[in-house]
């Protein structure tokens, strides 16, 4: 009760000096993006810098998942994903779901059944949005939201206004107008989302009364994909880049510099306003930084490369995997009499502990009857130890990404992390990944089984939050198949990086043998491609030149995007796949799957950014050849196979 006093006593609670609230969540931005902790020689943050002059840096700050709905979710409520039930990024989906389920089935090779997550906040949540307005904030939201369209918008969680009013999964389209929001225009060509989102909350900040507390939600866009960003920032990168690093991508460069950028402007104009002395600012990401995308680059002298977009080093995974890269993230806390300018503390907090730490902060009672996860972590903004447990990081799911894990939930206790693998062991008994991060932080060396004691003390831990939460577990899977079981296969990425955003190249027209063709197990070849033909377990397509397709024939109606395509094909000749989804097909609007090889059987795999997917097109190479397929597999963004053609 001390720290609260000293809180207290530091902020008058007088409605003409109650003090501001700006929560800044950057998206997808990984621990090692930012010159914060040292782990950077190319991205420039020279912003988050000034904010850490003048508050407390954590370097071990935790998201509430690797994913980032989940972790909105937890800030807005101070929950966890395993209470709340929001364990995947699913709310952009046409499916209303408020309460979380078990898969009824699980494919073959998969030995537990993963978890179908909450795909919409519900509008019964005591949210912050909400709890701040009753107290006489103004509250605004701009930027990503990703946890529902109406009605489950910011504006029926608390927030007087709403900008862009977009439910999406990024930005619509691109970062550099003109992009696809719905009644949302640039106001200039070229204009950058992020520019325009930090000028529309300092022009809604300016407009309210000076004595007017407000409470802003600022979630940026940034560094989420599409990867694209200013041409002039990243023609500068290119001259900066090293090869050799870790670290290369001008564009994503130039991303984190105008998230950067943004911060910067929100700095400016608080100080203009001398509103600074009492504001409060939280800066944090929502997950750690993607790996597993590509993006296509050219080096200062024009040479082409495919590199992924950031680098956790010396963090292990990224985004969407359970390991540190996955979700340790940067984060700052600026607290006008609390926290010390320039500080830092090793203090472990997660993102579900800022509900509770704002609310009693400011004097605002917690809502009753409504369970709360995260602490109040005011002894750590004002430098002192945290009086914790054990923070736990819950994700039923399996993205199949670098460094990705089958369903899982991790605790971080101390030093110690221990991962545990729901039915990953054998006979259906669990399996666990322990780690002990001080001497390891790059989580290489599994201490379970010399540690066995370190391993129960853990587990119990985890039990009692699971019991605790009334969390919706992983069941072993009743129709696990040994013999399709591939234990190799975890952890590792099939198809090497999913690039997007390449130029089409020129078509030729199709023939009419082409067009005329009747379809073989489901597809018809498109294009210049000849009738299709079947061989040992594949499908085979042949070309005489230009461009051969290979068209799925019936109409899909899959809802649950993005989804996850992923093929087994072997050609003649090398070449570049693409896959088209939606018809009708257009012009420049492509997924590019990956190059392949002359004579050697290839696993390409590709996100499909579609919320609703009815049909495919994959164009395999612009040449003469023959193309056999082995299989096609469709996943939806909770990891299910929706449909498969095993030829």
């Amino acid at each position: 009760m001390k720290y609260l006093f000293l809180l207290f006593s530091c902020l008058s609670l007088a409605a003409a000096q109650r003090p501001n609230v700006i929560f800044i969540l950057a998206d997808d931005l990984g621990w090692a993006d930012t010159t914060l902790y040292g782990h950077t020689a190319l991205y420039e943050t020279p912003n988050l810098q000034r904010l850490a002059k003048r508050g407390l840096t954590f370097t071990r700050a935790y998201a509430n998942s690797p994913l980032c709905s989940p972790t909105r979710a937890s800030i807005l409520t101070g929950q966890t994903p395993a209470r709340h039930g929001s364990t995947a990024p699913a709310h952009h989906t046409p499916q209303i779901r408020l309460k979380a389920a078990l898969k009824k089935r699980g494919q073959p090779g998969e030995k537990a059944l993963i978890v179908d997550s909450v795909t919409r906040l519900d509008t019964s949540y005591p949210t912050l949005g909400k709890l701040f307005k009753q107290q006489g904030y103004a509250t605004g939201h701009f930027g990503k939201w990703h946890l529902g369209a109406e009605p489950y918008s910011p504006l029926q969680h608390g927030f007087d206004v709403d900008i862009p009013h977009s439910p999406g999964p990024g930005p619509a389209g691109s970062y550099v107008a003109p992009w696809k929001f719905k009644d949302f225009k640039p106001n200039h060509p070229n204009e950058h989302i992020e520019d325009r989102m930090a000028e529309e909350a300092v022009k809604w900040m300016k407009s309210l009364p000076k004595e007017q507390p407000f409470f802003m939600n600022y979630w940026q866009f940034s560094v989420h994909g599409p990867f694209n960003a200013k041409e002039a920032l990243i023609d500068r990168y290119r001259h900066k880049i090293d090869r050799n690093t870790p670290q290369h991508s001008p564009t994503y460069a130039s991303m984190v510099e105008s998230l950067d950028d943004a911060i910067g402007r929100l700095l400016d104009a608080l100080d203009e306003a001398k509103l600074s002395h009492r504001t409060i600012i939280v800066f944090t990401s929502d997950n750690g930084g993607n790996m597993y995308n590509g993006i296509p680059e050219k080096d200062k002298d024009g040479k082409p490369f495919v590199t992924a977009p950031t680098s956790n080093r010396p963090l292990r995974g990224g985004k969407a995997a359970m390991f540190e890269g996955g979700i340790r993230v940067p984060t700052i806390v600026s607290w006008p009499g609390v926290t010390s300018g320039g500080s830092h503390t090793h203090e472990i907090i997660q993102t579900s502990d800022f509900y509770p730490t704002l609310l009693e902060g400011l004097g605002i009672p917690l809502p009753a009857d409504h369970p709360i996860d995260g602490i109040n972590i005011a002894p750590a903004l004002k430098g002192d130890r945290l009086e914790r447990e054990a923070i736990f990081t819950y994700f039923p799911h399996a993205p199949g990404v670098p460094d990705w894990l089958p369903p899982c939930v991790a605790v971080h206790s101390g030093d110690w992390k221990l991962i545990r693998l729901f039915h990953q062991g054998d006979n259906g008994a669990h399996d666990y990944h322990l780690y002990h991060l001080k001497d390891d932080i790059g989580e290489s060396t599994n201490l379970a089984s010399a540690n066995p004691q370190k391993v129960k003390e853990l587990d119990r831990l985890i039990e009692r939050h699971l019991t605790d939460t009334k969390a919706v577990v992983p069941k072993p899977n009743p129709n696990f198949d040994p013999a399709q079981y591939h234990p190799d296969r975890i952890g590792v990425q099939a198809g090497g990086l999913k690039i997007a955003g390449q130029p089409k190249p020129k078509r030729k027209p199709a023939t009419p043998r082409a067009k005329d063709a009747k379809p073989v197990k489901g597809w018809r070849p498109g294009g210049t491609a000849a009738p299709l033909d079947t061989g040992s377990h594949t499908l085979v397509l042949r070309s005489t030149g230009g461009d051969p397709q290979l068209v799925l024939a019936e109409r899909l109606n899959l809802a649950g995007g993005p989804f996850t395509l992923s093929m087994r094909l072997k050609p003649t000749k090398a070449g570049n796949v693409i896959v088209f989804s939606n018809p009708p097909w257009r012009r420049g609007e492509f997924t590019k799957m990956g190059s392949v090889q002359p004579g050697s059987w290839t696993e390409l795999t590709a996100t499909l950014d579609v919320e609703i997917l009815t049909g495919l097109r994959i164009d395999p190479m612009n040449s003469a050849g023959r193309v056999e397929f082995n299989n096609i597999r469709v996943k939806d963004s909770n990891g299910e196979i929706v449909k498969r053609w095993e030829f």
